[in-house]
């Protein structure tokens, strides 16, 4: 079997079988390595048989007494006849491996034409990724061309839109009549004109001098226009019996525009506007003075306050006129002195006839601020010509108002107050003076702001503070007392209130005192209905009834509270209500004062509730608790008629 393994026969490339001796083979390397062997030295052998005793093939091997050399040379046989087998089936195979090589070489070829094929493409897929690129930014460039046309587009329509005048504004602007759509048209204008003077483009523009010269013509003709017409009807506001409110708000309110638009387009026509429709309203000053026989033909009686005012209004415009006069024809100011030294003498034996037997405090005010706006006439003028005769009149004025007001202040110092009282809570008759007194004067005081008169009215409050207080006392009951002092500070607040929207420190005590008074009220009408459980309230609710406290809080003391509650409440709420209906001159004023008697009792009803909660065993006065929701419904049914 050696012999027939050692010869094998091997077929070359070109079919043709070659035989080889693999035994011969097989021995020469055989050879070659005995002879190799004999070159190894054995020495030190023994030391590692003995290092490897442990090993179990070799401790087999040991123990059968084999020889190392015999045992080997076995080993290597086994090796040569299995690597003899390993070429054997490489020879059977080599067709096979010549099969796949040819498959091999054939994928090769087809593989390398793909790759010049996909080396085309590439190419070509490069060629059109670049024209891609340059179509889009081609494209990008034509999105960003036309966006900006358009932004241009939308500007350009806007500044034609507003710069441009069409016929038909001019027609309604020039022939037109001042209506809302003129004004609605003179809002465009307005538009146009503002847009032409801010915008720094359109000033630049080439369309601007084309347009300009037509918007200024237009603007002119509008301002003119307007101002003929607002005139027309502040002359409106001049003829007697004219209801200036109702002009004011039913015509006037109309064309407020148009004034927006004389202040924005014609400023000069504007103040023109502004100062006739002021000497228009202010009539207590600027009204056409009496004329004396028409005046005693119509029979009518007029306070001195107005005659005293016709009497320096003729003096004014006569003043003014022969001083101007004076001034250009003689060319001295010194003549009209001497012209009118008669008239000031009369005018003031006059004056001083009627001032020692005036004592009208409200009449002598009105006089020096009747003086005092003359003054501002003349001022504004620039005639000084009546200066010192207004600031002589006004001296004399002063001292006699000081005087008759402290003849007030005195009658309330020294007032007896038994000789004043009237058994009545309603608003007293001397209160109500006060409160109309005090009015006039306030409101005379408006535009003014005279320090010395508000000390002097903070003067009359106090003593009409210490007169009301001792008025109050005289009454015998407390609550009644304090309905009193509620009616009149309530009468005497309404009455400031008329004179102005704010009543300033005057009529802020006496809403204070109102506030003050109305807490006590509050507290009174409620203790006079409810005083145990007030009581209850306020001595013992607070306290903790678990705590060890020497008398701790018990069934045997609420239940009355809450039984005698939830027997009468609605019954004394209900006479509550007329009290209050009875007692108050003001019905808004005494519902307020229900409202909060009312809220007040609904605290101290929950406090009591809360307690009674609190109480060991108090669950069972739930049956008698009235509930908070019942409450507050017959609250809200008293409310409904606020």
């Amino acid at each position: 079997m050696a012999d027939a393994a050692s010869n094998r026969t091997v077929e070359a490339n070109d079919g043709s079988r070659t035989t080889m001796d693999l035994g011969t083979f097989v021995d020469e390397l055989t050879a070659e390595d005995d002879a190799a062997s004999d070159d190894v030295s054995l020495e030190g052998l023994d030391q590692e048989l003995q290092g490897c005793k442990s090993d179990d093939v070799v401790a087999m091997i040991l123990s059968k007494g084999t020889k190392l050399r015999v045992y080997t040379r076995d080993v290597e046989n086994n090796l040569r006849q299995t690597e003899l087998d390993s070429i054997e089936d490489y020879i059977k195979e080599s067709d096979n491996l010549i099969s796949l090589h040819d498959q091999i070489h054939d994928c090769d070829t087809i593989l390398s034409q793909m790759e010049i094929l996909l080396s085309g493409f590439q190419d070509e897929i490069g060629s059109i990724s670049s024209d891609i690129k340059i179509l889009q930014e081609r494209s990008m460039d034509m999105g960003l061309k036309l966006k900006n046309r358009k932004a241009a587009e939308s500007k350009l329509a806007t500044f034609v839109e507003d710069i441009i005048v069409p016929p038909r504004m001019i027609d309604i602007i020039v022939d037109g009549e001042v209506n809302e759509e003129y004004m609605r048209t003179l809002e465009i204008l307005s538009k146009k004109l503002k847009f032409v003077e801010i915008d720094t483009v359109v000033k630049t523009s080439k369309a601007l001098s084309d347009v300009q010269p037509e918007l200024e013509k237009l603007r002119q003709k509008a301002v003119s226009k307007v101002f003929d017409f607002i005139v027309q009807k502040l002359n409106a506001l001049r003829k007697p019996k004219t209801n200036v409110q109702i002009l004011q708000q039913g015509v006037l309110l109309k064309y407020k525009y148009v004034i927006l638009f004389l202040k924005d387009h014609g400023k000069d026509v504007y103040l023109e506007v502004r100062a006739a429709y002021i000497d228009t309203m202010n009539k207590e000053i600027d009204e056409s003075a009496l004329i004396p026989h028409i005046a005693e033909v119509s029979g009518k009686k007029y306070p001195y306050e107005v005659l005293f005012r016709s009497l320096h209004k003729l003096l004014m415009d006569t003043a003014a006129s022969e001083y101007l006069f004076c001034d250009e024809f003689f060319g001295e100011e010194s003549m009209f002195y001497d012209i009118f030294a008669g008239p000031f003498s009369v005018i003031d034996e006059h004056l001083n006839a009627i001032l020692s037997n005036c004592f009208d405090a409200i009449g002598l005010m009105l006089m020096i601020r009747i003086i005092y706006q003359h003054q501002l006439i003349m001022s504004r003028r620039r005639i000084p010509c009546l200066d010192s005769y207004l600031d002589k009149v006004n001296i004399a004025l002063w001292p006699r108002f000081k005087m008759v007001f402290d003849m007030h202040l005195n009658s309330l110092r020294n007032a007896v107050v038994r000789n004043l009282w009237e058994d009545d809570v309603h608003p007293h008759y001397v209160m109500r003076r006060y409160a109309e007194f005090t009015a006039s004067l306030f409101q005379l005081n408006v535009d003014y702001g005279d320090g010395q008169l508000e000390l002097n009215l903070e003067r009359l409050r106090m003593a009409i503070d210490d007169l009301l207080v001792k008025l109050a006392k005289l009454f015998t009951r407390p609550k009644l007392q304090t309905v009193f002092l509620i009616n009149n500070y309530d009468m005497t607040i309404a009455v400031l209130k008329e004179a102005g929207p704010d009543g300033g420190k005057i009529q802020m005590h006496f809403e204070e005192l109102l506030k003050n008074n109305t807490a006590i009220f509050v507290e009174e009408v409620l203790v006079e209905h409810f005083n145990d459980l007030i009581k209850f309230v306020k001595t013992r609710a607070s306290e903790d009834p678990s705590s060890a406290s020497e008398r701790p809080i018990t069934v045997t003391e609420v239940e009355p509270i809450v039984k005698d509650f939830a027997s009468r409440w609605k019954a004394a709420i209900e006479l509550m209500h007329n009290d209050v209906i009875t007692s108050f001159s003001n019905f808004l004023c005494g519902m307020e004062i229900l409202r909060a008697a009312l809220t007040q009792l609904l605290l101290y009803y929950t406090r009591l509730s809360d307690c009674v909660k609190r109480i060991g065993g108090g669950s069972a006065l739930n049956k008698d608790l009235v509930s908070i929701s019942s409450i507050m419904y017959e609250i809200r049914k008293y409310s409904r008629t606020f």
